[in-house]
Protein backbone atom coordinates (compact mmCIF):
# COMPACT_ATOMS: atom_id res chain seq x y z
CA UNK A 1 0.00 0.00 0.00
CA UNK A 2 1.34 3.25 -1.00
CA UNK A 3 2.18 5.61 1.90
CA UNK A 4 0.75 9.00 1.61
CA UNK A 5 2.94 12.12 3.12
CA UNK A 6 0.21 14.46 4.79
CA UNK A 7 0.20 17.66 3.44
CA UNK A 8 1.47 19.66 6.36
CA UNK A 9 4.22 17.55 6.91
CA UNK A 10 5.24 18.15 3.44
CA UNK A 11 5.25 21.97 3.73
CA UNK A 12 7.16 21.37 6.52
CA UNK A 13 10.02 19.59 4.52
CA UNK A 14 9.82 22.09 1.85
CA UNK A 15 10.36 24.84 4.27
CA UNK A 16 12.95 23.05 5.97
CA UNK A 17 14.49 22.54 2.18
CA UNK A 18 14.09 26.14 1.35
CA UNK A 19 15.83 27.39 4.48
CA UNK A 20 18.65 25.31 3.63
CA UNK A 21 18.60 26.36 0.04
CA UNK A 22 19.23 30.16 1.35
CA UNK A 23 21.68 29.28 4.09
CA UNK A 24 24.18 27.41 1.56
CA UNK A 25 23.65 30.59 -1.08
CA UNK A 26 24.54 33.10 2.14
CA UNK A 27 27.57 30.54 3.26
CA UNK A 28 28.83 30.38 -0.60
CA UNK A 29 28.32 33.94 -1.05
CA UNK A 30 30.35 35.42 1.60
CA UNK A 31 33.15 32.39 0.48
CA UNK A 32 33.61 33.13 -2.68
CA UNK A 33 34.36 37.16 -1.83
CA UNK A 34 36.99 35.94 1.27
CA UNK A 35 38.24 33.13 -1.57
CA UNK A 36 38.09 36.36 -3.92
CA UNK A 37 40.91 38.32 -1.49
CA UNK A 38 42.46 35.67 0.45
CA UNK A 39 42.12 32.43 -1.12
CA UNK A 40 40.34 29.48 -1.34
CA UNK A 41 42.84 28.14 1.66
CA UNK A 42 41.96 30.66 4.10
CA UNK A 43 37.66 29.72 3.99
CA UNK A 44 36.73 27.81 6.84
CA UNK A 45 34.05 26.82 8.88
CA UNK A 46 34.30 28.90 11.79
CA UNK A 47 35.78 31.79 9.51
CA UNK A 48 32.02 31.70 7.86
CA UNK A 49 30.42 31.21 10.70
CA UNK A 50 31.60 34.61 12.14
CA UNK A 51 31.00 36.68 9.07
CA UNK A 52 27.27 35.18 8.24
CA UNK A 53 26.13 35.15 12.13
CA UNK A 54 25.28 31.79 11.37
CA UNK A 55 26.72 28.80 13.93
CA UNK A 56 29.64 26.78 12.58
CA UNK A 57 27.98 23.47 13.54
CA UNK A 58 24.98 24.30 10.77
CA UNK A 59 27.33 25.57 8.22
CA UNK A 60 29.71 22.00 9.01
CA UNK A 61 26.40 19.99 8.75
CA UNK A 62 25.58 21.43 5.38
CA UNK A 63 28.91 20.90 3.74
CA UNK A 64 30.50 18.13 5.39
CA UNK A 65 34.16 19.01 4.92
CA UNK A 66 36.60 22.25 3.78
CA UNK A 67 37.20 20.22 1.19
CA UNK A 68 33.99 19.95 -0.16
CA UNK A 69 33.00 23.73 0.91
CA UNK A 70 36.13 24.92 -1.30
CA UNK A 71 34.84 22.70 -3.96
CA UNK A 72 31.20 24.28 -3.60
CA UNK A 73 32.70 28.13 -3.53
CA UNK A 74 34.11 26.92 -6.91
CA UNK A 75 31.44 25.97 -8.32
CA UNK A 76 28.82 28.80 -6.88
CA UNK A 77 31.37 31.53 -8.22
CA UNK A 78 31.24 29.85 -11.73
CA UNK A 79 27.47 30.79 -11.70
CA UNK A 80 27.72 33.71 -10.94
CA UNK A 81 31.02 34.38 -13.48
CA UNK A 82 28.15 33.14 -16.29
CA UNK A 83 25.43 35.14 -15.06
CA UNK A 84 27.75 37.88 -15.21
CA UNK A 85 29.64 37.37 -18.22
CA UNK A 86 28.82 34.54 -20.63
CA UNK A 87 24.59 34.58 -20.43
CA UNK A 88 24.63 38.28 -21.15
CA UNK A 89 26.87 38.36 -24.29
CA UNK A 90 24.37 34.93 -25.92
CA UNK A 91 22.12 37.64 -27.21
CA UNK A 92 25.06 38.42 -29.85
CA UNK A 93 25.11 36.78 -33.05
CA UNK A 94 27.78 34.27 -32.81
CA UNK A 95 31.42 34.72 -33.82
CA UNK A 96 33.31 38.40 -33.07
CA UNK A 97 30.13 40.24 -32.33
CA UNK A 98 30.02 37.26 -29.25
CA UNK A 99 33.63 37.80 -28.61
CA UNK A 100 33.93 41.32 -28.32
CA UNK A 101 30.26 40.87 -26.10
CA UNK A 102 32.10 38.84 -23.51
CA UNK A 103 34.86 40.68 -23.71
CA UNK A 104 32.75 43.88 -22.36
CA UNK A 105 30.81 41.74 -19.90
CA UNK A 106 34.24 40.71 -18.62
CA UNK A 107 35.81 43.58 -17.77
CA UNK A 108 32.56 45.03 -16.21
CA UNK A 109 32.64 42.10 -14.38
CA UNK A 110 36.75 42.85 -13.27
CA UNK A 111 36.51 46.63 -12.98
CA UNK A 112 33.33 46.51 -10.99
CA UNK A 113 33.92 44.19 -9.21
CA UNK A 114 31.58 40.80 -8.79
CA UNK A 115 33.94 39.54 -6.27
CA UNK A 116 36.25 42.24 -4.15
CA UNK A 117 39.15 40.74 -5.08
CA UNK A 118 38.89 40.80 -8.71
CA UNK A 119 38.59 37.59 -10.74
CA UNK A 120 38.00 34.79 -8.72
CA UNK A 121 39.32 32.30 -11.04
CA UNK A 122 42.98 34.50 -11.63
CA UNK A 123 42.80 34.93 -7.93
CA UNK A 124 42.78 30.86 -6.75
CA UNK A 125 44.41 29.17 -9.76
CA UNK A 126 47.92 29.80 -8.38
CA UNK A 127 47.19 28.69 -5.34
CA UNK A 128 46.24 24.92 -6.31
CA UNK A 129 48.05 24.50 -9.60
CA UNK A 130 50.76 22.25 -7.79
CA UNK A 131 48.09 20.51 -5.28
CA UNK A 132 46.31 17.85 -6.75
CA UNK A 133 43.12 17.02 -5.84
CA UNK A 134 38.96 17.46 -6.34
CA UNK A 135 39.25 22.25 -5.55
CA UNK A 136 42.69 21.94 -7.76
CA UNK A 137 40.12 19.75 -10.33
CA UNK A 138 37.13 22.21 -9.81
CA UNK A 139 39.27 24.95 -11.14
CA UNK A 140 40.91 23.73 -13.83
CA UNK A 141 37.63 22.24 -14.89
CA UNK A 142 36.45 26.02 -14.66
CA UNK A 143 39.53 27.75 -16.61
CA UNK A 144 38.98 24.84 -19.54
CA UNK A 145 35.13 25.44 -19.73
CA UNK A 146 35.84 29.35 -20.16
CA UNK A 147 38.91 29.17 -22.54
CA UNK A 148 36.12 27.02 -24.51
CA UNK A 149 33.70 29.40 -24.69
CA UNK A 150 36.27 31.58 -26.33
CA UNK A 151 37.45 28.88 -28.72
CA UNK A 152 34.05 28.12 -29.86
CA UNK A 153 33.45 31.84 -30.60
CA UNK A 154 36.96 31.65 -32.64
CA UNK A 155 35.81 28.72 -34.52
CA UNK A 156 32.14 30.56 -35.54
CA UNK A 157 34.60 33.51 -36.67
CA UNK A 158 37.13 31.57 -38.59
CA UNK A 159 34.11 29.38 -40.17
CA UNK A 160 32.16 32.94 -40.81
CA UNK A 161 35.17 34.34 -42.70
CA UNK A 162 35.28 37.10 -40.00
CA UNK A 163 38.81 36.67 -39.06
CA UNK A 164 41.80 35.50 -41.09
CA UNK A 165 43.25 31.92 -40.41
CA UNK A 166 44.59 31.06 -36.88
CA UNK A 167 45.31 28.76 -34.15
CA UNK A 168 42.35 28.88 -32.48
CA UNK A 169 43.57 26.99 -29.32
CA UNK A 170 46.31 29.21 -29.26
CA UNK A 171 44.47 32.49 -29.43
CA UNK A 172 42.14 31.16 -26.49
CA UNK A 173 44.90 30.56 -24.61
CA UNK A 174 46.48 34.40 -25.60
CA UNK A 175 43.11 36.15 -24.65
CA UNK A 176 42.51 34.46 -21.49
CA UNK A 177 46.31 35.42 -20.11
CA UNK A 178 45.60 38.91 -21.39
CA UNK A 179 42.93 39.14 -19.42
CA UNK A 180 44.27 37.62 -16.27
CA UNK A 181 47.09 39.75 -16.52
CA UNK A 182 44.43 42.97 -16.76
CA UNK A 183 42.78 41.57 -13.92
CA UNK A 184 46.08 41.32 -12.32
CA UNK A 185 46.63 45.05 -13.12
CA UNK A 186 43.66 46.55 -12.17
CA UNK A 187 43.80 45.15 -8.55
CA UNK A 188 47.32 46.98 -8.00
CA UNK A 189 45.33 50.12 -9.16
CA UNK A 190 45.89 50.67 -13.36
CA UNK A 191 42.92 52.13 -14.57
CA UNK A 192 43.69 51.20 -18.42
CA UNK A 193 44.64 47.65 -17.80
CA UNK A 194 41.08 46.28 -19.46
CA UNK A 195 41.18 48.91 -22.14
CA UNK A 196 45.20 47.82 -22.83
CA UNK A 197 43.99 43.65 -23.08
CA UNK A 198 41.12 44.99 -25.00
CA UNK A 199 43.14 46.85 -27.97
CA UNK A 200 45.75 43.27 -28.01
CA UNK A 201 43.03 41.14 -28.58
CA UNK A 202 41.40 43.56 -31.04
CA UNK A 203 44.82 43.00 -33.14
CA UNK A 204 44.56 39.24 -32.76
CA UNK A 205 40.92 39.60 -34.54
CA UNK A 206 42.39 40.34 -37.51
CA UNK A 207 40.00 40.32 -40.76
CA UNK A 208 41.11 38.51 -43.98
CA UNK A 209 42.08 40.46 -46.93
CA UNK A 210 39.69 40.94 -49.76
Amino acid sequence: MERVTPPEHAEVTDKRLLRGARTRKAVLRQAVDVASLEGLGSISFGHLALATGLSKAGIQTLFKTKESLQVATVAFARELFVDAVIRPAGSAPHGVTRLRALLDHWIVYAETPLFPGGCFRAANLAEFDSHPGPVRDALLHDQREWREVIAAELRCALEAGEIAGLDVELTAFQIDALLCAANTDLRFGDADAAGKARRIIEGLLVAPPR
